[in-house]
């Protein structure tokens, strides 16, 4: 047997083990590993039938479900590189991401590939599309060739492209500080590394159930699926609506582990959670920004056996610390110690080491250090960079640099290596878990075409994180209404990212020494009124 070392082997290993188990459970399907063992080899050889070629992205604009584990483990599998597209995302957004990445093949259902509308014909690079569901007759795509799953699911079998662990295997689309969605380039080994480092602090096993609650297009979403896989664990994919609905399939399908983001996390906090569920419940892990300690209190004083880990990571390098529930009452806010296999050191601006309760710089070396941001040499030359040479970990006779992600946020380390968050350097606003570019927003409310000058930025918010608040001016010779720019958002933002406030001003906007829109004046003063 050959060595498993890419993102598909960990089905392969799993189902080799025990082809009978259950590995992903969706509404009423139950799909074993070794069923998804042979469904994703089948859309693996589909892909390489209609041309895919090596490192090619194949981007999956799904809901959770039993067909996006199969596309995004089977363009693994023939050599490709998946790209998860959050559901959520509108039409447009949708477009600059096959765009940037030069998307080869779209896997979308029919309906969604409705709600793209003309957005596609701008995808140069698009040649096949693979629908899912039964349209009435075979949609047509401009530039692309339409296939229907099942007539991909039954291609001849084909070998897939041969690949090594530092190949690309997923690109994850993350909001910049400046402009549109960025490109995080994983590769198998940064994939394959985050897996047993997460399975094997997490001490998952082949008994467990794990709650994929958090969209597959998210780092820690899509861990949900790696991590059973690597532990050869059961995945429930859930499309909630409601918090309620977590619990529900919690106490229904006996989970073990839920993972989820602050805001969902003061939700269920709210919530009366059955008295039964603690038994089987064995932990609750948070990530995306911090959980208030008020929420952390409610939700252990209902589930007393239940053990909390609270996790700090960035996309650029999937999971960067997390805090041993044990050490919880002692550090109540603490961001913990790296991960295992991964190095996380805090520098000052000349790469020396800080001194203990110093703030400086969390930086991340190690295998989960993402490959950089796709086609943009700009922001990857930002945040990851050579380490220095006064840095730990490096000794003198090292010639060839070694690539760390300095991550922008700015931590203290205490005399017993504990880390402590204390602030971002950038002005990402982090909103119900999503880190929202203020530069994005303002570009969606220049395109409406009723807005003069705007800025945007965060406010705190009990329960959001933050939410997001924008100073607007009207175009010239025209008049501004609040409720008609706030429908206008709705139409062209995913609901997360729609301003909560909206400040009208008859303008221009003051402006800075260099002439420019003076931001930090502007959010200063939105900061000081609410």
């Amino acid at each position: 047997m050959h060595a498993k070392f890419l993102l598909h082997h960990l089905i392969e290993v799993a189902a080799d083990r025990d082809p009978a188990s259950i590995a992903v459970v969706s509404g009423s399907i139950r799909a074993s590993y070794g069923e998804l063992q042979t469904a994703t080899t089948r859309f693996g050889a589909g892909l390489v039938g209609l041309g895919l070629a090596r490192g090619e992205r194949v981007a999956l604009y799904l809901d959770k479900r039993v067909e996006f584990v199969t596309a995004a483990f089977g363009t693994s599998a023939a050599g490709g590189v998946f790209v998860p597209v959050n559901p959520i995302l509108k039409a447009e957004q949708v477009g600059h991401i096959l765009r940037d990445c030069n998307v080869r093949v779209l896997v979308t259902s029919v309906e969604r590939l409705a709600a793209l509308g003309d957005v596609l014909g701008a995808c140069h690079d698009l040649r096949q599309v693979v629908v899912l569901g039964a349209p009435a007759g075979r949609p047509t795509v401009q530039g692309a060739t339409v296939h229907r799953w099942d007539e991909l699911m039954s291609a001849p079998p084909a070998a897939g492209h041969r690949t090594i662990d530092t190949d690309m295997a997923a690109i994850l689309y993350t909001s910049g500080s400046t402009g549109r969605p960025k490109g995080v380039v994983l590769s198998h080994r940064n994939m394959m590394a985050g897996a047993r480092s997460v399975a094997h602090y997490l001490g998952n096993h082949p008994g467990d159930t794990l709650l994929a609650a958090l969209p597959l297009s998210f780092d820690a979403g899509l861990s949900q699926l790696t991590t059973a896989f690597q532990a050869g664990a059961r995945v429930v994919l859930l499309n909630w609506l409601l918090p309620r609905d977590v619990l529900k399939a919690i106490e229904r399908e006996r989970v073990t582990g839920l993972t989820a983001v602050p805001p969902l996390w003061i939700q269920l906090a709210q919530l009366e959670w059955p008295a039964h569920v603690t038994e089987h419940l064995r932990y609750i892990a948070n990530t995306g920004g911090r959980m208030p300690l008020d929420t952390l209190s409610r939700l252990r004083a209902q589930l007393p056996q239940t053990r909390p880990f609270l996790m700090y990571g960035l996309t650029e390098a999937f999971r960067a610390t997390y805090l041993p529930p044990e050490e919880l009452d002692r550090r109540p806010d603490s961001i913990g110690k790296a991960i295992p296999d991964a190095e996380v050191l805090v520098l000052r601006e000349d790469g020396t080491e800080c001194a203990p309760n110093e703030p400086g710089e969390l930086v991340q070396r190690g295998a989960l250090v993402a490959m950089g941001y796709w086609n943009d040499p700009e922001r990857t030359a930002e945040r990851f960079r050579p380490l220095p040479a006064a840095a730990p970990g490096r000794e003198a006779g090292l010639v060839l640099p070694e690539i760390a992600v300095f991550s922008g946020d700015t931590v203290r380390r205490d005399e017993d290596g504990f880390l402590y968050f204390i602030g971002r350097r950038d002005e990402m606003i982090k909103t119900s878990g999503y880190r929202v570019s203020p530069t994005e927003v303002e570009e969606i409310l220049y395109a409406t075409g009723l807005v003069g000058e705007c800025i945007a930025c965060g406010l705190p918010h009990p329960t959001l994180g933050q939410s997001i608040a924008v100073i607007v001016t009207p175009a010239p010779g025209r008049t501004l209404d609040r409720a008609a720019l706030l429908a206008e958002c709705r139409s062209r933002m995913p609901a997360y990212m729609v301003p909560m406030h909206v400040e009208l001003r008859s303008g221009p906007l003051p402006r800075n020494a260099n002439g420019k829109i003076d931001r930090r004046a502007l959010n200063e003063a939105l900061q000081s009124t609410h």
